[in-house]
């Protein structure tokens, strides 16, 4: 009886595998011919191997794995039915949580608005302290640069929503945790004024939501305010942050009478030891701390940020009398300022 062989194009299209197919489950070992020419290496085929290949070609497009296809293809019709169930569950949930991810992803990439529910006296008090760092434009002769000064920058984010304001020789950062949180990250610039105008009215409330959604809407309970937005890029506050040196003094010093020091001054210099801050032989106040330094300020920036701190003691740290020193206050770390000083003569 003629052994009837079919080539590798015939047996292709009678089972619908590509050859290229044939070939890898070939090199696979889970579909080897029936024969292959020894001197040109053609692969022969024979029918009986149809329903073998067939079954192959099913369980390979509902993309059941080489390994259970090698286990199904010797197994009784029973193990391979359980086979194909176990990997249909496998997929539905493997659906499930792909689509599920797509609609998360989807939601973030078309929605416009983000949301921040803020504690209303901690969104006043955070307004408070940084929107009088921001700059007048007065003494800067760049337009654009003077508009961008006399904002605050907005930072929202599900872990914290972040208020900056500079105006060149301060720095003012406070962060408050939203209590809930909606939409993508973002960032939003706000004149100054305006921000400030809103902190008694926001102070009313238990919570504030915050809305950027091309604009910006502060909302409490019924009332609601809506805030001018400029566009433009703000100076890269997290540099100066991070490019800080640690300090060589830190001392905690009490406000209150370190402000009042301040009263009628233009220039103070301050010579501190782990002791004492001292001004001239006029004022020693006593200090907690670590270091020495010898440093002046602007009275009246350093006095604006002793004001926007809270708390009996303010913590300073210097890590070079011409870089800008960290005022914070002791007992609120979520807020800090940066305070340039002068140049001490001699």
């Amino acid at each position: 009886m003629k052994v009837v062989r079919m080539t590798i194009s015939e047996f292709a299209r009678l089972v619908g595998l590509a050859p290229s197919a044939l070939r890898f489950y070939d090199d696979c070992g889970l579909l080897p011919p029936a024969e292959v020419d020894a001197t040109n290496g053609y692969r022969y085929y024979d029918p009986s191997q149809a329903d073998r290949a067939r079954l192959l070609r099913d369980l390979r497009e509902i993309d059941l794995p080489l390994p259970d296809v090698r286990l199904a293809l010797d197994a009784p019709p029973a193990e391979v039915a359980e086979l194909v169930r176990a990997h249909l569950r496998t997929l539905e949930a493997k659906s499930t949580a792909t689509r599920e991810a797509a609609t998360r992803l989807l939601t973030q990439l078309l929605s416009q608005r983000t949301t921040a529910v803020l504690g209303g006296p901690e969104l006043a008090s955070a307004i408070r302290q940084v929107a009088p760092t921001a700059g007048s434009g007065d003494a800067v002769g760049d337009e654009d640069l003077a508009l961008v000064l006399s904002c605050v920058l907005i930072e929202l984010s599900p872990d914290e929503v972040v208020f900056v304001a500079t105006d060149r020789y301060r720095l003012a950062v406070r962060t408050v945790r939203p209590v809930e949180f909606g939409g993508t990250t973002g960032r939003v610039l706000v004149p100054a004024a305006e921000l400030a105008a809103v902190s008694r009215w926001a102070a009313a409330g238990d919570v504030v939501r915050v809305e950027v959604d091309g604009g910006l809407t502060f909302v409490r309970g019924d009332e609601s305010r809506e805030l001018t937005t400029v566009d433009a890029d703000y100076p890269a506050y997290q540099q100066i942050l991070e490019g800080l040196a640690p300090p060589v003094c830190r001392v905690v010093v009490d406000r209150v009478r370190l402000l009042e020091a301040l009263l009628g001054r233009e220039i103070v210099a301050f010579d501190i030891d782990d002791e004492a801050l001292r001004i001239g032989d006029e004022v020693k106040l006593d200090v907690i701390g670590t270091g020495a330094a010898r440093i002046a300020f602007t009275a009246t920036l350093l006095a604006a940020a002793l004001e926007a701190s809270v708390g009996p003691d303010v913590l300073l740290e210097i890590c070079d009398p011409s870089r800008p020193v960290v005022v914070r206050s002791a007992d609120q770390g979520t807020f800090t300022t940066l305070v340039m000083p002068v140049r001490l003569d001699g």
